[in-house]
Order: C-alpha cells, then sequence, then structure tokens
C-alpha cells in the first residue's frame, strides 16, 4: 500500500513513522516551494520512500501518483488540506466533500457552513481594509473583537481590540502580512471575542464515521500586543458530561463542513449558552507528541488515524466512550519573555523537573529568539505527568519562574 503526504509536518511527521512501521510506503509533497521553519521540526527526509518535493505542476504531480498507484493522499499538516483533497479528487481517491472544499480552509467560509447547519459561531465579518474592519466593528455594537487572518494557523497575528482604532491597526498588520504558511493576507476576519472555556477535540473520520481519539481544554493568557498565548492544555475524558457535549457538537461540525474521511482538530468554546464553534482543521492536531498521548490515554489521533489509513473499516470498531485518561497530564508550552541567543541548556535544566515525561525543542541552539508572541515562535514544550496533580502545579510553577530568569535565552 502507498500513501502520499502533503506537507508532512508537525504531526504529519510522527503519522508517516506510524504508516512506515505498518509497512506502508509514504510518498511526501509539499504545496509551496517555501516552508515556514517552525513546521520544519522533526521532519526527517530518511522516513519517506520518496520525497517529491514542491511540485508546480498540480496535472504533473497527480499523473505520477497515479502511475504508482497511491491508496490515498492525505494532509500532513493545515497547509496541505487544499491541495490533498484536490489530488484526491482528480484521482478519485476517498476524501472530504467537494463542496465545501474551500470553508475547511477558510475560516469565514467555514463559520458560514457551520451556520447554515444551525451552529453557534461568532458575530464576524470579512473586511478588506483596515478601515472597513474597523467601521464594521463601530457598528456592531461589540466591545471586544478578534482579529485573525482567514487560513493561518497557530494563533498567527491573532489580536484582542476593543476599539475601531485597534481593530484598524490590527486589521493593517494582517493584511500588510502573509500566512503562516507564506499565503497572501488578501481579507482580514474580524470575530466577536468569546468567553468561556476552550477546548479541542481530534478526531478520526472514515467513510461519514466519526471517532474522537482526545479532548483537550486550553489554557491561554494575553502576551504582548493582546495576542493570545498558548499556555497549557490538560486531558478531558470523553465519557464525562463536557466530552460528550463536546463530541456531540464536534461531529456536527465535521457533518457541515463535510469532513468524511480524515483526522480533524476542532476548536470550541464552551460558553454560558453553550459552545460555540472557533475553527476546525481537516488534519491532524499539531504540538504534540503521540507516544506520550497513548501512555497516558491507550491511543492517540496519529495512532487512531494511521490505523485507519490502512484499514478503514476499523474505525467501526473504536469504541470512543473508553477512551480514559490515566494519571494527570498537562502539556506544557514554553513562553519566553526575552530577545536573545537561544540557551542550549534550557532543555536540559527543564528534563531535571520530576514530572516532566517529554521534551520537544523548536530552538535551535544559539540561533536568535524573540519573546514569544504566538505557537509559532515559541522555543518547545513539555509534557508533565504525576500521580497527583498539585505534583505538576508545582513543576509547572518552577517552569514558569525559570522563564521569568532567562531560562530559554543566554
Amino acid at each position: 500500500m502507498k500513501i502520499a503526504i502533503v506537507d508532512g509536518y508537525s504531526t504529519g511527521a510522527a503519522l508517516v513513522r506510524r504508516l512506515h512501521a505498518a509497512g506502508i510506503e509514504c510518498i511526501h509533497t509539499q504545496s509551496r516551494p517555501d516552508v515556514n521553519p517552525y513546521l520544519l521540526r522533526g521532519f526527517r527526509p530518511g522516513d519517506w520512500t520518496h520525497d517529491l518535493g514542491f511540485a508546480p505542476d498540480p496535472n504533473r504531480l497527480i499523473a505520477w501518483l497515479k502511475d504508482a498507484r497511491v491508496a490515498r493522499v492525505v494532509a500532513g499538516s493545515e497547509s496541505g488540506v487544499t491541495l490533498a483533497e484536490s489530488v484526491s479528487l482528480a484521482l478519485d481517491l476517498p476524501t472530504n466533500a467537494p463542496e465545501h472544499l474551500a470553508a475547511r480552509r477558510d475560516k469565514a467560509l467555514m463559520a458560514d457552513a457551520a451556520r447554515v447547519a444551525g451552529l453557534a459561531t461568532p458575530r464576524a465579518t470579512t473586511a478588506r481594509s483596515a478601515a472597513e474592519a474597523a467601521k464594521w466593528f463601530a457598528a456592531s455594537r461589540l466591545t471586544e473583537a478578534v482579529v485573525k487572518p482567514r487560513a493561518s494557523a497557530g494563533s498567527d497575528h491573532v489580536r484582542f481590540c476593543s476599539s475601531p482604532e485597534e481593530v484598524a491597526a490590527a486589521s493593517h498588520s494582517v493584511l500588510s502580512s502573509r500566512t503562516a504558511f507564506g499565503e497572501p493576507n488578501t481579507a482580514v476576519l474580524v470575530q466577536q471575542r468569546l468567553y468561556g472555556t476552550e477546548f479541542y477535540i481530534n478526531t478520526v473520520s472514515a467513510g461519514g464515521v466519526h471517532r474522537v481519539a482526545e479532548i483537550w481544554r486550553y489554557t491561554k493568557r494575553l502576551g504582548p500586543a493582546t495576542t493570545p498565548i498558548y499556555d497549557f492544555e490538560e486531558p478531558v475524558p470523553v465519557p464525562s458530561p463536557t466530552g460528550q457535549l463536546l463530541r456531540s457538537f464536534a461531529f456536527r461540525v465535521l457533518d457541515a463542513l463535510g469532513i468524511t474521511e480524515t483526522p480533524a482538530h476542532t476548536e470550541v468554546m464552551l460558553t454560558d449558552d453553550g459552545p460555540v464553534l472557533i475553527e476546525t482543521g481537516a488534519r491532524l492536531g499539531g504540538a504534540t507528541a503521540p507516544d506520550v498521548v497513548e501512555k497516558y490515554c491507550g491511543t492517540s489521533q496519529t495512532s487512531l488515524a494511521a490505523t485507519t489509513l490502512s484499514d478503514p473499516k476499523s474505525l467501526l470498531g473504536f469504541d470512543d466512550s473508553l477512551v480514559r485518561w490515566r494519571g494527570n497530564l498537562r502539556n506544557v508550552e514554553f513562553i519566553n519573555p526575552f530577545h536573545g541567543p537561544a540557551d542550549p541548556a534550557a532543555l536540559t535544566r527543564v528534563e531535571q523537573l520530576p514530572s516532566v515525561v517529554h521534551v520537544a525543542s523548536a530552538a535551535t541552539p544559539g540561533t536568535l529568539l524573540e519573546p514569544t508572541s504566538d505557537l509559532l515562535n515559541s522555543p518547545g514544550y513539555a509534557y508533565l505527568a504525576a500521580e497527583h496533580h498539585q505534583d505538576i502545579v508545582r513543576d509547572y510553577q518552577t517552569l514558569r519562574a525559570w522563564e521569568s530568569d532567562r531560562l530559554h535565552t543566554l
């Protein structure tokens, strides 16, 4: 069996290793000529049977994959979703519903599709100028808004705003930049700011059947320039009342967006009025260590996706009501407050914390680090696990104290 993966970065790099271990040949291609260095973490060229690199002519790529007799074409990360699905459609391979292809990347179209299906979404508009964005906010009578690109990731250029002037400035920043994947921002999304508890639901779908692999609760903090910064995540048992509510809502989102054949990462704000969709990616969740997740959960989205790709019917036998977590686990994003060269001793120091079970670095020693403003410039993350929750809290607080004293920079 052969599977092609478009942009096999982030958790996509872990997926290919699972498929390779199962005896599946994996072919890699990339959707753009240039790749954000953040996404290259963990990418190992030797994991692939063939690495086609960037294929500027989609027709030649389709012909090559057809001759190679690939069984599936899937996205390894957010940037590969559109190309993977388009190529799958051209090859008549299993993929998500074509009528919502654009809505699975464009957050404005995504919200439109969700609203049509009767799902709650934030009040929002799409603007093509900073003045247009500010005018809408002033007329909306909202007190706060979120300004973001329509098709990026990792809290790239996301800003909280509380005045038309702030909306205009944030919109100008988006419109004058490119996404994390190098695409131009030709429009900006301005949304009502939601309050509640934020979660993400990682699922796998095949033949229109959905199963939950993981549910996590986000904790974020306000960073410089009113940006949301990832702080830490903790797992939520699927059988719990909250887990069941989120599962049901996420499945309705998947149906609304036509996600029938792929993994998906759905972010939801649980408000006083119920769940509200933030966004969904038709791909694996990122910034995760599947081996660690499986040790404390018994499965992971990555392992479930790999099994389902090799045997789609096996998903029917996966009972997600049995997804329960053993012990206490917390995934902590590193937050660096300083400018300076990356300190090569930082990871060794973090590893000495008693509850640390895994550390992932996004910083090459000696390279210049900027203060963390989003997920894309975080120096990495660590998983903390312990029998007692207070032990995790203790080590988390120690880590944050070290960071305030230049843990990550020289």
